[in-house]
């Protein structure tokens, strides 16, 4: 695919990953925020950053299923706007609703469940952000970057079991969200164990009669 095609696509994903916040903003200045404003803008973050995130991890299986290489040209940027959204997410609670107050949030963080899956959902994504860097791949090495980056599956774990947890009567919601991140996880753990087969039988021939 050409440097121009790659372009473009780019472009189109930058736009579609804008698209929620530009559609917050324009909520805000036309008071469609509902009755709570502050929580609809902390859903909607985090909502947006459990897409972000299973869009991520849906790349690989994607390329691997359509053979479209090109995919993983956008996997860091789509990867992160989840990241990005998180922090929007993460500000919101801290500012908004509690007003930076350190006590009450580690109150919170230790008392009510969903914040604590929730901050851990977000604590794994700083590392995978601050390395997703051309250079930092360069520096840590491909096998040692690939390791790190594994971190996305727990935060993703993570991220659906603080939406589950928070929702608390209507899971249906937590749930579709739930089985889009164990098929794609299931995919993973398929490609896995054929890739493994595979290098097996190269490494072992069976042979001839």
């Amino acid at each position: 695919m050409t440097r121009q095609r790659i372009a473009v696509i780019k472009t189109i994903v930058w736009a579609a990953c804008l698209a929620p916040l530009l559609r917050l903003a324009w909520l805000g200045r036309a008071g469609g925020l509902g009755a709570n404003p502050i929580e609809f803008i902390t859903l909607s973050t985090g909502t947006w950053t459990l897409v972000f995130l299973l869009a991520t991890l849906a790349i690989t299986p994607l390329r691997r299923l359509s053979g479209q290489s090109w995919l993983t040209r956008v996997r860091r940027l789509i990867g992160l706007f989840a990241f990005f959204y998180g922090v929007l997410h993460f500000i919101t609670y801290v500012w908004l609703d509690k007003f930076f107050d350190v006590q009450d949030m580690i109150r919170d963080v230790a008392k009510r469940p969903f914040i604590t899956a929730g901050f851990l959902a977000f604590l794994l994504l700083i590392p995978l952000a601050v390395t997703s860097t051309s250079g930092a791949i360069r520096r840590m090495g491909g096998r040692k970057w690939q390791l790190l980056h594994r971190l996305i599956y727990i935060s993703g774990i993570a991220a659906v079991i603080h939406f589950w947890w928070k929702v608390k009567a209507d899971v249906r919601l937590p749930a579709i969200y739930a089985v889009v991140l164990g098929t794609l996880l299931g995919l993973r753990i398929i490609f896995w164990i054929h890739s493994r087969l595979a290098s097996s039988g190269t490494r072992n021939p069976r042979p001839r009669v």
